[in-house]
């Protein structure tokens, strides 16, 4: 009975090894499956070299080279109005009428006193050639002389002043006539026809509607103190005729920048407040599309022309402030690289240091450095589009 349960429980104990032992076999086989996943498939694109000229970027603002407010130089009651508003006006064309027949009746009024100093004048000059004759046969006194002259000068004088009377009054008559002083977009009418307007100096004068000119524009842009420095200072306007910086611009909502022009100024200063010197560039604008006032983006260039390379910006991470991008390379190993980044250029990215012609790099994905990877090569132009419609 006693060598019975010794074999029961000899059985029991070599049943329990052998589970054990089978156990641990099975895990250790799960394991070794999942520490060898297939690699995951990512979108890789070869970089783009292109030549570009270095540019630096900036927000600005349009304004008018020319701004006049339009006041009436003579009072009186307005006749007629022919402002356009809102739309484009020509130097020259006649925008008010004022009253003309006051000033038509001054002028007419000192025409008259000319007439009459002539006359007077006539007589003095006679009675002078008849002293001058007389005097030095004794049979008119020195005094009498005298006296001839001064009354001949005197009648000339008042020829002179009933002249510039004239011409006062002329101008006045033409001041009726109220045209637009330089050619660009005219703003609201602010006085309508019947009201009464004043004339003569700034503050006083009756303000009648403003002009602003459109062609050409300009844009003001504030400059880092580097950019001055490094490539602004070297090239201005007037710096032994050295030819200006391009400038490129474009509008809040323009894809990129669709209008050029030049710097054609530079403050004298910097703003020790800001570390930025106002700049400006001249930008035609024939078909009066650019409003003085809008936001602009100016794009400066700094540089002459240069190989460079351009990658798709959705690639670049950024880890404790670092820009980098991850390379594919041997054995299609994700690698971590650092790169300085440049301006934007077309939906590209500029990559100044860091990548160099022929490399391919991870567009996107969950991908961490030194993982393998399924590359599923596409142009890196289209990866940008794509992800600019999407």
């Amino acid at each position: 009975m006693r060598r019975k349960f010794k074999i029961a429980v000899l059985a029991g104990v070599i049943a329990a090894a052998g589970t054990i032992a089978f156990v641990p076999r099975e895990v250790s086989g799960n394991e070794g499956k999942a520490s060898a996943p297939a690699a995951p498939q990512v979108p890789v694109a070869e970089v783009i070299v292109r030549t570009i000229a270095p540019s630096t970027d900036f927000t600005g603002f349009l304004a008018a080279p020319k701004s006049v407010e339009l006041r009436s130089r003579v009072g009186g009651a307005v006749d007629a109005v022919s402002v356009p508003e809102g739309s484009l006006v020509r130097k020259g064309q006649q925008l008010f009428q004022i009253d003309p027949r006051p000033f038509q009746v001054a002028l007419d009024t000192a025409t008259a006193q000319l007439r009459q100093a002539e006359a007077l004048a006539g007589q003095a000059q006679a009675d002078f050639d008849r002293a001058h004759r007389l005097v030095s046969t004794g049979a008119v006194s020195r005094k009498s002389y005298d006296d001839a002259v001064s009354a001949r000068n005197a009648s000339q004088a008042q020829v002179q002043v009933a002249k510039a009377a004239i011409a006062a009054a002329r101008l006045d008559l033409s001041y009726a006539r109220i045209t637009a002083p330089i050619s660009g977009r005219v703003d609201r009418v602010l006085v309508t026809e019947g009201n009464l307007v004043s004339g003569g100096a700034a503050g006083a004068a009756t303000l009648l509607t403003t002009i602003v000119s459109i062609d050409p524009v300009h844009v003001y842009f504030d400059i880092d103190e580097a950019t001055y420095l490094n490539a602004v200072r070297h090239a201005r306007p007037d710096a032994g005729g050295k030819p200006a910086l391009p400038v490129a611009v474009g509008l809040t909502t323009d894809r990129g920048f669709p209008y050029s022009g030049t710097l054609d100024f530079v403050a004298n200063q910097i703003d020790r407040s800001t570390g930025t010197i106002r700049a400006r560039a001249v930008i035609p604008n024939p078909d009066g599309q650019l409003a003085p006032g809008l936001f602009a983006r100016a794009r400066l260039a700094t540089g002459g022309e240069r190989p460079a390379i351009l990658v798709d910006d959705q690639a670049v991470g950024t880890d404790q402030g670092k820009n980098y991008v991850l390379v594919v390379g041997k054995d299609n190993l994700a690698q971590y690289r650092a790169v300085e980044l440049g301006q934007m250029e077309e939906g590209l990215r500029v990559i100044n240091t860091g990548l160099q012609g022929g490399d391919r790099i991870v567009i996107k994905g969950l991908v961490r450095p030194g993982m393998a990877v399924t590359p599923r090569v596409v142009p890196m132009q289209q990866a940008a589009a794509s992800e600019a419609r999407q």
